[in-house]
C-alpha cells in the first residue's frame, strides 16, 4: 500500500521529514496587525517572533481553504492519503480538509476514476501531538497493515495520546483572551509557569510551578505518570526557538522512563504563534 501523510502547517515536521515525499503540509495564514504571513517553507521564525512582540494586537490564524487541500489530494498519486489536522476546537482546518475530501470524491466520480482514498483525522491536539499521530501512522503503514486497520489503530492511538505544554510567556494567551489581564500579571510577576494539557482538543491547566525548569520537570512527571508503558512509545518534543530546552525535556523524560524513541522538532508558524519564544510542546 502506498501512502502519503498530509497535515495542516501545525504539523511540525522535522527537517528530515520535510525532505520525505511521503509527508506534506498545507499552510495556514498568520496575521499580525496588518501583516500577513504564509506558514510555508519560507516562514522566518525569528522575524515572526519579533513581529509578534512588537504588535499590541492579538495575532490571528486563518485555516487553509478546501481548495488547497484538494490540490494536494489530486497530486498525491498514492493508494491512501492520511490527513492529520489540529484540533477542530482550535482551527477550521479539519472542516476544510473534510470538505476537500468530499469535493475530491465527487470529482473522481464525475471522471469515472478511482484516485486515492482520503482519510481525514482530527488529531484533537496540535504541533507535537499531530507529529506523534503522523509517526504512528507511518509505522503502521511501513509494517504492511491495510488502510482500514491503520485508520482504526491510529484513532485508538489518538484517543489515548496526551499532549502537554509549558510556555515562557502568557502574553499570547492573554491577547487571545485565554487569560485575564490580572491572571497574566500575577503569573508573570511571580514567575509562575502553568503546566497545560489537552482534554479532547481543548486546553486545560494541569499544574504550575515557579520557574521554567521546575515547570518542565513537573510536565514530564505528569506525562510519564499518565503515559503507561512507554517502552515502545515515541515521545515528540516541539520547541520554539530553544533546542537546549527541548534537550532538557528529553533528559528529564529519560530519567523517568524508557522510551522507544524521542523525537525533537521545531515549531513552524502556527505553533510558534501560540507557543511563543521558548515554548515547549510534548506528546506521546
Amino acid at each position: 500500500m502506498t501512502y502519503k501523510i498530509i497535515g495542516d502547517s501545525c504539523l511540525d515536521l522535522t527537517e528530515d521529514m520535510k525532505q520525505d515525499s511521503r509527508f506534506e503540509t498545507v499552510p495556514l495564514t498568520l496575521q499580525v496587525g496588518d501583516q500577513i504571513v504564509a506558514d510555508d517553507e519560507h516562514f522566518d521564525q525569528a522575524g515572526f517572533l519579533s513581529m509578534v512582540k512588537a504588535c499590541p494586537q492579538c495575532p490571528k490564524t486563518a485555516c487553509p481553504s478546501p481548495e488547497l487541500f484538494l490540490e494536494k489530494y489530486r497530486q498525491a498519486g498514492t493508494d491512501v492519503i492520511f490527513v492529520i489536522t489540529m484540533s477542530c476546537h482550535l482551527s477550521g482546518s479539519y472542516n476544510s480538509a473534510a470538505a476537500a475530501s468530499q469535493m475530491y470524491q465527487e470529482e473522481l466520480q464525475e471522471k469515472g476514476e478511482t484516485g486515492s482514498r482520503v482519510e481525514v483525522i482530527d488529531s484533537l491536539s496540535a504541533s507535537s501531538g499531530q507529529m506523534a499521530v503522523a509517526l504512528y501512522i507511518q509505522g503502521l503503514c511501513e509494517a504492511g497493515l491495510e488502510a482500514d486497520e491503520v485508520l482504526s489503530q491510529a484513532l485508538e492511538y489518538r484517543d489515548r495520546m496526551n499532549t502537554y505544554f509549558v510556555l515562557e510567556t502568557l502574553e499570547t494567551l492573554r491577547k487571545n483572551g485565554r487569560l485575564s489581564g490580572l491572571q497574566a500579571f500575577f503569573a508573570t510577576a511571580l514567575n509562575i509557569k502553568p503546566v497545560m494539557g489537552a482534554d479532547r482538543g481543548t486546553i486545560v491547566k494541569l499544574d504550575q510551578a515557579r520557574g521554567m525548569s521546575k515547570a518542565l520537570q513537573r510536565m514530564c512527571a505528569i506525562a510519564v505518570s499518565k503515559g503507561g508503558d512507554t517502552l515502545k512509545k515515541t515521545a515528540v518534543i516541539a520547541h520554539c526557538n530553544n533546542r537546549q530546552r527541548a534537550e532538557f525535556v528529553k533528559e528529564q523524560l529519560c530519567s523517568l522512563a524508557r522510551f522507544g524513541r524521542i523525537v525533537i522538532t521545531e515549531t513552524a508558524g502556527v505553533a510558534t504563534l501560540y507557543a511563543g519564544d521558548g515554548g515547549i510542546v510534548l506528546a506521546f
